[in-house]
């Protein structure tokens, strides 16, 4: 029975000693604003990028939103890229870089859109 209550002691203190170590980093949010003379276009467009991010294991969630009740920015296009913590947005920002699929995509994308904001956000825990 000893052996096991030590064993079982030894975990716990691992556990306790490890956990402050795995605390979830805040989520990271990226929000890009965009004027497109064609949103449909432009979603598209948004799709081919998160098939290529996929194909590379990004773990990014993206989204593309209308603003409605937004003052003069109301019809601008938003773009949503949510990561899991910042190690992930510079991983992801590293791997994309490097690959020439998703830099001629992003290329072209500026056929097809003006950035009008690009910000970074975390989570407030």
């Amino acid at each position: 029975m000893r052996p096991r209550l030590a064993l079982m002691l030894a975990v716990v203190t691992l556990f306790l000693a490890v956990s402050p170590l795995l605390a979830a980093e805040p989520t990271v949010l990226r929000v890009v604003t965009v004027q497109a003379a064609d949103p449909g276009a432009y979603a598209k467009e948004i799709e081919r990028g998160r098939a290529i991010m996929k194909r590379l294991g990004s773990p990014a969630q993206i989204r593309v939103w209308r603003a409605r009740y937004a003052g003069d920015q109301a019809g601008a296009i938003v773009v949503s890229v949510e990561y899991p913590n910042l190690a992930a947005v510079a991983a992801d920002d590293a791997k994309l870089g490097a690959d020439a699929e998703f830099q001629s995509w992003l290329q072209g994308l500026d056929k097809v859109r003006k950035v009008v904001s690009d910000s970074l956000y975390t989570e407030v825990e």
